[in-house]
């Protein structure tokens, strides 16, 4: 499942993010993962929650991103919930790259990871490929 918390910058995605962060860390058994670019969400999130910087890894672009995130699967299969804050920022702000990412992701995943993903932009100005995951 691939759910966007969608909105204009400042809107508050990413508290939004923290919050269901803090409060699956209670609940979920397996291990939760937030990604974000830089590390800004230190000290908000719960030390449970495993905190992975996309800069310190040089991610840029689709293919890059949807390798690093096929990577962190493969590498732990108790992986039940995936975080990703501004993931247009390492998309260069492509919409139409993030309708490609997230198709790709539904794919890779199937049932087995619940991803969720802040997305900095109105939802009238997402593409249809994406507006399905809203």
């Amino acid at each position: 499942m691939i759910k966007l918390i969608v909105g204009s910058r400042g809107s508050g995605k990413t508290k939004q993010l923290v919050d269901l962060i803090n409060t699956a860390i209670k609940e979920v058994n397996g291990n939760i993962v937030c990604i974000e670019k830089g590390m800004k969400l230190t000290y908000d999130l719960d030390h449970k929650c495993r905190l992975i910087d996309m800069e310190e890894y040089r991610v840029e672009g689709e293919n890059m991103l949807y390798g690093f995130i096929a990577g962190i699967m493969a590498g732990n299969y108790d992986i039940e919930e995936i975080y990703v804050d501004g993931i247009l920022k390492i998309l260069d702000r492509d919409l139409d790259a993030l309708g490609r990412v997230l198709e790709k992701l539904e794919v890779l995943n199937g049932e087995n990871c619940k991803f969720v993903i802040t997305v900095s932009a109105e939802e009238s100005a997402l593409p249809e490929s994406v507006k399905k995951f809203v």
